[in-house]
């Protein structure tokens, strides 16, 4: 039986989930609940619509002219990807035999690392992997659930020797201050495996989904990062021989 896969909605010509031109799929569901989540709709596990590879291959494959020619591919993204990594995996499966380049957008939240995590990331050719926040305390502040599996997926990722980005958002009041990323940035500067931080500045785009759905989005008195703040993150990175970009 076809692996069915639930997703939140499609995006033919993304370009800032991974290198390139990609077909993104965003996946249904999430176990974090980020205070300044621009996705709220995709937290419900059973909402979405229910897909098998086959159908998404289709129409993968008729964008496949501008994927290559960017240097572009699949990304899955979500809500969270990794809680359907059995269809994700089955999704990079078959891309990896038509020769297309595979992402694996994710919050690192893996509960077990059985042999289908194994198996999605052999099929994954780059993880992006947004770390919330280095301080647990602060993590569970912004997101309501500890950062020690997102960065035990982190050192998991750098034993695979997988090649990853590490996403931070930056976040006035949370993720925004230099002693946090001084701290990341440590935890980072280990890893041969990481190509680059991207520093993403928060952004309230995702405002309007909260007030449709009747929910307060707590962060509406919260301004995006100015330029020096960004500069100043960046240069954190920099200074632990860390290539960083906005």
């Amino acid at each position: 039986m076809a692996v069915k896969g639930r997703i939140h909605s499609l995006e033919s010509f993304g370009t800032v989930d991974g290198p390139g031109i990609r077909f993104i799929a965003f996946m249904q569901g999430c176990l974090m609940r980020c205070q300044y989540c621009h996705n709220r709709d995709t937290w419900d596990l059973h909402e979405g619509r229910e897909v098998e590879v086959d159908e998404l291959m289709e129409q993968i494959i008729s964008y496949r002219p501008f994927l290559e020619s960017s240097g572009g591919g699949v990304t899955a993204s979500g809500g969270e990807a990794i809680l359907q990594a059995e269809f994700v995996s089955e999704l990079f499966k078959a891309c990896k035999t038509q020769g297309i380049h595979t992402c694996l957008d994710t919050n690192g939240f893996v509960r077990k690392y059985t042999p289908v995590i194994d198996e999605l990331l052999e099929n994954t050719d780059l993880v992006l992997l947004d770390i919330k926040h280095i301080d647990d305390d602060k993590h569970i502040e912004l997101t309501k659930v500890s950062n020690h599996r997102t960065l035990q997926f982190a050192q998991y990722l750098q034993q695979k020797q997988q090649k990853t980005w590490i996403r931070y958002v930056v976040v006035g009041g949370f993720t925004d201050d230099i002693d946090s990323a001084k701290k990341l940035a440590e935890f980072i500067k280990p890893m041969s495996n990481v190509e680059k931080v991207e520093l993403l500045p928060y952004h309230e785009l995702g405002k309007h989904k909260w007030e449709a759905m009747g929910e307060e989005y707590e962060l509406s008195n919260i301004s995006p990062p100015s330029r020096a703040t960004m500069d100043q993150i960046k240069q954190i990175f920099l200074e632990a021989g860390i290539n960083a970009v906005y």
